[in-house]
């Protein structure tokens, strides 16, 4: 897991940390008060969040990220941002697309508390398209569809950075901070105007057999255990994404990410069955090793599924 923390009122200072820590950067000037800037990151190799405070106003020049680069602004706002034939600005609750991985952007800070989230392009391309990445996806607006895509956007990175990269413990999971991850490229997607396609093409909808069900379902049976994403259970059923989400909708009424948390569940259960009471393990530490990284979440589709609460499961075995 990675973390890093800043606070600083030296401009020069300020600047230094800051094209270190993302990439060129310039303040071209202050205002009069207050410089004080305060930075705190936390992150697994996919995927950061950082929350800034900067009590001033400054000019900035980014050179490109090579990340796809969210902003969520809580006070204050980003004017006169710009890249490749856009030009905004941002205010308390707007959440937008920076610009793409591989363009420079530039504008000004103006006593701003925002939230920069940054995620590997790969990570679109693994969710959305296939393993091999041969169709990469593009962010094709800066802008949300809509203010509930931007809601539920900003409802999971608010989830990821309180709830997955608080715990060094959870984040440090492998299970979770893959799902966390995937989790955050799909919302991205579900926000943001992109080159992938929701439904299924003619060729891919002609592509459901039982045999894609069967080799899907061996798949998420034998690596249930690993990091796993929908592009991979694609992969090993011989088809694209859409056709294996538009299989599983139609003849399992359900997603191939719900059937691989059913067994992991199922998973989970087995290990509390078997406990002693002397192994000294918790549920929580079950729930994590089988990628359910919120406690009260995993006990309440637990309870749902298996009718009891978990640790009688664990007390009981």
């Amino acid at each position: 897991m990675e973390s890093l923390a800043f606070d600083s009122d030296d401009l020069d200072v300020t600047e230094d940390f800051l094209s270190r820590a993302y990439a060129r950067m310039r303040i071209a000037s202050g205002t009069p008060g207050s410089t004080r800037a305060s930075i705190r990151r936390t992150g697994v190799p996919s995927v950061s969040v950082d929350e800034l405070a900067l009590d001033f106003e400054m000019d900035y020049s980014v050179t490109p990220l090579g990340r796809v680069c969210l902003c969520v602004v809580h006070e204050g706002t980003v004017r006169d941002h710009g890249f490749q034939g856009v030009e905004d600005s941002f205010g308390p609750g707007d959440v937008v697309l920076f610009a793409p991985p591989d363009l420079p952007y530039a504008g000004r800070i103006c006593n701003a508390r925002y939230n920069i989230t940054m995620l590997d392009p790969a990570l679109l391309s693994q969710v959305a398209t296939g393993p091999d990445g041969s169709r990469p996806v593009r962010l094709t607006g800066h802008r949300p569809r809509s203010a509930a895509a931007a809601q539920h956007l900003k409802r999971t990175i608010i989830h990821l950075r309180d709830t997955v990269l608080s715990d060094p413990e959870i984040a440090d999971q492998p299970l979770i901070a893959a799902t966390a991850s995937q989790h955050l490229a799909a919302s991205v997607l579900a926000a943001f105007p992109n080159t992938a396609l929701d439904e299924p093409a003619g060729a891919d909808r002609d592509t459901v057999r039982p045999a894609v069900l069967r080799r899907a379902l061996a798949y998420i049976d034998d690596h249930a255990d690993q990091p796993v994403t929908v592009a991979d259970i694609a992969g090993a059923a011989h088809v694209t994404v859409r056709a294996l989400q538009y299989a599983f909708r139609r003849h399992l009424d359900t997603t191939p990410l719900a059937q691989l948390r059913r067994v992991r569940l199922a998973h989970a259960h087995r290990d509390l069955v078997t406990a002693g009471p002397g192994d000294g393990v918790t549920v929580t530490r079950i729930a994590a090793r089988w990628g359910f990284h919120h406690p009260g979440r995993f006990a309440s589709l637990y309870r749902d599924t298996y009718r009891r609460a978990p640790h009688r499961t664990l007390s009981d075995g």
